[in-house]
């Protein structure tokens, strides 16, 4: 019997990859408007290449991509990208459809739930806010418990060790097989890969597969 399900965040409840690509997109183009010289789309390139280094929430990453296209910061350019960048990311912060209305109703049921994410704690929690979902989470686990990624099996026994369930008590949703589904799997727990979240994914090991959210409240039945 599944007593607690155990949520990913970026691309399992939020859809972080298109609000990433937005949010990017209109940096680089404010950052051209403001004097730099280069081409959007190489620029974008190289830009998720520096994304792809240095991890999708890097601090500074406008300035190492400033660093090595034009080997120098200027800050007007800077600051203009970074403001593009928040304004649009600011405007994209909602739920999957169909992710409220799912969480309510697992609640309803008396299913405990929980996030475990590899976000840093404040920005996990600025985008559950965001999304106004935050007050339906008995438990959220983000990096900085633990200083590990999935998929360490640590963030996965801090979650159950706080919902107080057995590991084949609780189901782990998520859109990444190798940090997700694999680190849950270490334990015993279920798995659910979130499909919609990684389109382009072959194969997840899961136990089970979801196209839409709301398919969870039949795995859960």
């Amino acid at each position: 019997m599944i007593k607690a399900v155990i949520f990913d965040l970026d691309n399992t409840l939020i859809d972080f990859m298109t609000m990433k690509k937005l949010s990017c997109d209109a940096a680089i183009s404010a950052m051209i408007d403001a004097g730099l010289n280069v081409k959007k789309d190489s620029a974008i390139r190289e830009l998720f290449k520096l994304y792809d280094k240095y991890g999708l929430e890097e601090k500074t990453i406008f300035q190492k991509f400033l660093k090595k296209i034009t080997k120098k910061i200027d800050y007007e350019i800077l600051a203009s990208g970074i403001v593009a960048y928040r304004r649009v990311r600011a405007g994209f912060l909602e739920p999957y459809p169909h992710v409220a209305e799912v969480l309510f109703e697992l609640k309803r049921r008396g299913i405990k739930l929980a996030i475990v994410s590899d976000a840093p704690r404040l920005k996990a929690w600025i985008r559950l806010v965001a999304m106004k979902i935050n007050h339906l989470f008995d438990v959220v686990v983000t990096f900085d418990d633990t200083k590990e990624f999935k998929p360490s099996i640590k963030p996965f026994e801090i979650a159950l060790k706080k919902l107080k369930v057995k590991p084949q008590e609780c189901l782990t949703v998520g859109d990444r097989p190798e940090r997700d589904i694999k680190g849950a799997k270490k334990l015993g727990m279920l798995t659910c890969f979130a499909k919609y979240g990684n389109p382009k994914a072959k194969a997840s090991n899961a136990d089970y597969q979801i196209n839409d959210i709301k398919e969870l409240l039949e795995i859960i039945e």
